[in-house]
């Protein structure tokens, strides 16, 4: 019989389909009967040469890698210098021990045109529960508003300063001279402690209150090289008592600075500072450890652990040639290298240190740089007097009590022995 097909258009898709038959599906087991049960698959039958090297190639380069990260790990632990430090000073604060801590006690505001009274006075600093306090308050509430502003002689008859304007102050109503405003402590270890080279650790607490300028630092002991900043400065921790949103940085910013250079108009010290800001809080909150490690060979800050590093200075280059100084002075004067007897790149940063724990108030000397919100001017004759008009907003920034202050938990400092 002839076979016959048939087809069918598919409404859905509107094709043609072919209906399978006997015949049809006869047709296809034919096929399959002809065709091979199994198919040939030549390129298994033997592999590349060259395949071999995918793995090995990949292999071989995850193990050379993890070996030169190895080598260079240990020669980054291995390089590290092994110091020894012979601790030379441990203070808790069970009581203000006098025998470490001297009191400055000073008006002439340090170099700085600060607004602040130095003073031994137990308003000031003194420890409560294990904390070194050092506080701010009014001079209005000890010698009255009337004397503060005209016709009160102020002489400090155990003054630590050299110059009578470190010492002596008469406030005139007439010339706008006052009495510094606000009362505070400045303590140091000049007369007990010094290293040369080491480590310093201070746990505190950085004060809330705008004006206010807190800092944990060094200064030498002698003055080898001539008087400031020729023989260096050391700053661990500077602040300001601002909120975090004044400009250029407020309590949620330390700095960290080494002054130095031949006179006052020639200080390098913006060569090496450096901030480091808490992003999330600020330093009034929590006690913190502000840190330094000092060495031949290089400065180093840091807050809370060695790893938070803030301030790194390499002791490469010397510091007459890091500076680039002029010829001369501005009146004229040649300049020569102060530094460069020694032979030592580290000058002069090479002496005994001692530690300043302090807690200024305002000043002339840009650290708070004039803006719209300052209450003074820099070069104002009358800064203290244009300060304390505007006390009504200041004082209601000063956290209630000890939030004022800067408040020590510990200091420990550590001579390099080896």
């Amino acid at each position: 019989m002839e076979s016959t097909e048939t087809f069918v258009l598919s409404p859905s898709s509107r094709t043609l389909t072919q209906r399978s038959t006997p015949s049809t599906r006869s047709l296809a087991n034919a096929k399959r009967l002809r065709m091979p049960a199994t198919q040939d698959k030549p390129w298994l039958a033997s592999k590349h040469p060259g395949e071999r090297w995918l793995t090995i190639i990949p292999l071989t380069g995850i193990l050379l890698a993890i070996a030169v990260s190895g080598v260079i790990c240990y020669l980054g632990i291995a390089t590290i210098p092994k110091n020894t430090y012979c601790l030379v000073l441990e203070d808790n604060f069970s009581t203000l021990n006098t025998s470490i801590w001297s009191h400055e006690i000073q008006l002439g505001g340090f170099g700085n045109g600060e607004f602040e009274w130095t003073t031994d006075s137990s308003n000031n600093s003194y420890v409560s529960n294990g904390i070194l306090h050092i506080v701010p308050t009014l001079t209005e509430d000890s010698i009255g508003v009337d004397n503060l502003l005209n016709g009160y002689t102020l002489n400090l008859t155990e003054c630590t300063g050299t110059a009578w304007s470190d010492c002596i102050r008469t406030s005139n109503a007439t010339n706008g001279t006052i009495i510094n405003p606000v009362q505070s402590a400045r303590l140091t270890t000049r007369n007990s402690v010094s290293i040369k080279r080491g480590k310093v650790e201070v746990v505190a607490k950085l004060p809330k209150g705008n004006w206010l300028w807190p800092a944990i630092w060094l200064m030498p002991k002698n003055s080898v090289y001539g008087q400031w900043p020729a023989s260096g400065e050391i700053d661990i921790a500077e602040s300001r008592g601002n909120s975090r949103t004044y400009s250029p940085s407020g309590n949620n910013v330390f700095d960290s600075t080494l002054h130095w250079g031949p006179s006052s108009d020639l200080d390098r010290w913006y060569l090496t500072t450096k901030s480091y800001s808490n992003q999330h809080s600020d330093y009034t909150q929590d006690y913190h450890t502000f840190g330094l490690e000092w060495t031949d060979a290089y400065i180093k800050t840091w807050i809370d652990s060695p790893l938070r590093q803030n301030l790194y200075v390499e002791f490469k280059q010397d510091f007459w040639s890091r500076g680039y100084f002029p010829l001369s002075f501005e009146n004229g004067t040649a300049t020569f290298n102060i530094w460069g007897s020694t032979g030592s790149p580290s000058t002069p940063f090479d002496q005994d240190f001692y530690l300043i724990l302090d807690l200024g108030v305002g000043g002339t000397n840009g650290w708070f740089p004039d803006s719209l919100n300052k209450p003074w001017v820099d070069s104002s004759p009358n800064a203290q007097l244009e300060f304390y008009k505007d006390k009504a907003n200041w004082l209601s920034t000063w956290g209630a009590g000890e939030a004022s202050g800067l408040s020590v938990k510990s200091v420990k400092m550590w001579q390099l022995c080896n």
